[in-house]
């Protein structure tokens, strides 16, 4: 029984020895961090205090030649402190505008990129010169036009529309484009014919070709409709108008 007592007390004498060294270490080690931080802050002190006097001095030379009120300084001192919540709002706002100035720099970086980009394909297609083109146009036709002129192609401009809204309707091409190519042909036979011109007996024996004597129906009509404008646009002969046309195909039969 004495045996075991004495172990366990020896134990606990051992386990109290243990704690008491750690906590002896602790206190060392927090006693030499304390030493180090004393050290560094007599370090940055030294270092400081050349700098901070030299600082003082420059402000007090500065301040020499100006002659400030200590009244000012207190009405500033003040209304700073009267403003304290607004210069608050401002630094706050300050600060808001410079992160969304660096959220957006790489987006802007991007677009300007993306501009360049397109801006060196636009000019390698062309584009620049062709506005160029297009500005030499204008000015010519600034320069060829007076005002009122001007102001009367505008009033117009829905008729002209409709004009070329006409022309650009499938039958207008398809006859524009046969006739651009029967005056083709006829220009390459005239080559090859004589130059001198047919009389009247061979111009009357043509009249008896049906396609000659329709061809001329036609043109009269045509004729016909540009002399008298105000009436609007030719219609397209119905069966009962197909009466002179036969007239006139007869007419130069007859002749």
């Amino acid at each position: 029984m004495t045996d075991s007592a004495t172990i366990d007390r020896t134990g606990e004498l051992e386990r109290k020895i243990d704690a008491l060294t750690e906590q002896v270490q602790f206190l060392t080690e927090e006693a030499q961090a304390q030493a180090k931080r004393r050290r560094a802050l007599e370090d940055l002190q030294a270092d400081l205090t050349p700098i901070a006097m030299k600082a003082v001095e420059r402000s007090a030379d500065s301040l020499d030649g100006i002659d400030i009120d200590p009244a000012d300084l207190v009405q500033l001192a003040v209304r700073v402190a009267e403003n304290a919540e607004l210069l608050d709002k401002m630094m706050i706002q300050l600060r808001s505008a410079h992160e969304l100035v660096v959220d957006v720099m790489p987006i802007v970086n991007q677009a300007v990129a993306r501009a360049i980009d397109l801006a060196d394909q636009v000019e390698q297609r062309g584009y620049f010169e062709f506005v160029e083109a297009g500005i030499g146009v204008v000015d010519r036709i600034v320069t060829g036009y007076s005002k009122e002129e001007v102001e009367a192609l505008g009033d117009n401009v829905v008729n002209i529309l409709d004009i070329v809204k006409d022309l650009t309707q499938p039958e207008m091409l398809a006859m524009a484009d046969r006739i651009l190519n029967i005056v083709q042909q006829q220009t390459s036979i005239d080559e090859f014919e004589d130059e001198k011109a047919p009389g009247l007996f061979a111009l009357a024996a043509k009249m008896r070709d049906p396609e000659i004597r329709r061809g001329m129906g036609r043109a009269l009509n045509t004729l016909k409709a540009v002399a008298t404008p105000d009436k609007g646009p030719a219609k397209a002969p119905d069966k009962d108008s197909s009466e002179p046309e036969k007239q006139n195909n007869d007419t130069p039969g007859g002749a």
